[in-house]
């Protein structure tokens, strides 16, 4: 389990480059009034993969590392609360937003709408992401290193 935890940590990083990358995108496409590129399309794709592996891995941690074993303890334990209901929840509600998201970009008739599009639901998909990573500077229990030790 260490090493899957060690990939999803490791793999927040493509999350957020590709998240980045497709909001920047979207605002100069929005801004500058752009035809909407294969470069659009690629950005928000690899954006929509990086969360789709990241979803599995950590459903594999969830399910595979006594997390769920540990829910009596919901109340009482910060670690536990934080990482089953607030990250899980937070992460799953991003990553919905990205595949509705993705959907709703193909089905925008103008270039306009697409850029539109793209900055609302990845705009706010990255949000949820960002508020929910365990950084550093969170409470002990919940913070997590920004690249895991091998």
């Amino acid at each position: 389990m260490q090493t899957v935890a060690a990939i999803h940590n490791i793999l927040r990083w493509a999350v957020l480059l590709f998240g980045v990358l497709t909001l920047i995108n979207a605002l100069s496409g929005t801004l500058k009034k752009r035809v909407f590129t294969e470069s659009d399309n690629k950005s928000n794709l690899l954006f929509m993969i990086s969360c789709d592996i990241q979803l599995l891995l950590g459903l594999i941690l969830l399910f595979g590392n006594s997390w769920m074993s540990r829910m009596s303890n919901l109340k009482t334990d910060v670690s536990v609360r934080f990482f089953v209901m607030e990250h899980g929840f937070m992460m799953i509600l991003a990553w919905i937003l990205v595949h509705v998201g993705r959907v709703a970009v193909k089905k925008a008739g103008t270039d306009a709408a697409k850029h539109k599009r793209m900055l609302i639901y990845f705009g706010l998909a990255l949000l949820l992401i960002l508020v929910s990573i365990p950084w550093p500077f969170r409470q002990p229990g919940i913070s997590r290193q920004l690249l895991p030790g091998f």
